[in-house]
């Protein structure tokens, strides 16, 4: 009984553990978002006041077409930016919470495995199809879920790769717009 209860407790403070880390994951991935979320509105704000300022010395609407279209480039620049850093971030964030489930799957597994590996210990005689059955059906869940991690990091990699191709062509329309 003194066992049962120590394991409890075990995986009661590795679960306490897992969610503190979890939390702290979060936490530093919204403070990370807010950052940059800031350093886009202070941009913008200084750019807004420099444009006005370049507006304002507009002679008349002939000259304010090639002064839009001027500005239009380094804006357009600063969004894609913008764009791939709050991507970039949530794709980290995302990337140290995928870690933490990794390092828990692992732990839930090896877990059963020694309860599982003691269970036999002490198993009556004709449980071991019971048993290699639970084995089986553990090692197929493991087998799906690395399955499914191995397409979600493919899914991001994609993503980042059409990211930065977007951001690319982004950058290049513009500059042929302005030029």
């Amino acid at each position: 009984m003194d066992e049962t209860k120590e394991n409890l407790n075990a995986i009661n403070k590795a679960f306490i553990e897992a969610a503190n880390r979890f939390a702290a994951i979060a936490l530093q991935g919204a403070e990370d978002m807010m950052k940059v979320q800031m350093n886009a509105v202070k941009g913008a704000l200084a750019d807004g006041m420099q444009q006005a300022k370049v507006l304002a010395e507009a002679k008349d609407l002939q000259s304010l077409q090639p002064i839009q279209e001027k500005l239009a480039q380094p804006a357009l620049e600063k969004a894609t930016v913008y764009l791939k850093s709050v991507y970039d971030v949530a794709a980290a964030t995302q990337a140290e919470i995928s870690r933490l489930l990794e390092e828990q799957v692992a732990a839930v597994n090896k877990r059963a495995a020694a309860t599982l590996d003691k269970s036999m210990a002490s198993a009556p005689a004709g449980s071991e199809v019971a048993i290699a059955a639970f084995k089986s059906a553990l090692s197929s869940v493991n087998t799906v879920y690395d399955n499914m991690l191995k397409m979600s990091k493919q899914m991001s990699e994609m993503t980042h790769a059409n990211i930065g191709v977007a951001a690319g062509q982004a950058a290049r329309a513009g500059r042929k717009k302005t030029d």
